[in-house]
């Protein structure tokens, strides 16, 4: 994968502050945001607080772990 991710706290209103800022050459293509034990079954989950050029999404979808949002954004990212 040609992503790089840099661990961010993110100031969301919630107490859903760890993140990760996904970057591909450089530029910033996603922020995702890791769900809170107030989520119960999602918690530990990842979910996508922005996405940009390609990334984006109008339903912000979640993913189990980072790797399966890689995938994703990887796939965006190459436009399919």
């Amino acid at each position: 994968m040609s992503l790089q991710l840099q661990p961010v706290r993110v100031k969301t209103g919630s107490s859903d502050t760890e993140g990760q800022l996904v970057f591909t050459n450089g530029l910033l293509v996603a922020v995702l945001v890791r769900l809170s034990e107030d989520h119960e079954g999602e918690a530990g989950m990842w979910f996508l607080e922005a996405g940009f050029d390609g990334v984006e999404e109008r339903a912000q979808p979640t993913f189990a772990d980072l790797d399966e949002a890689q995938e994703w954004i990887q796939h965006r990212v190459d436009g399919h």
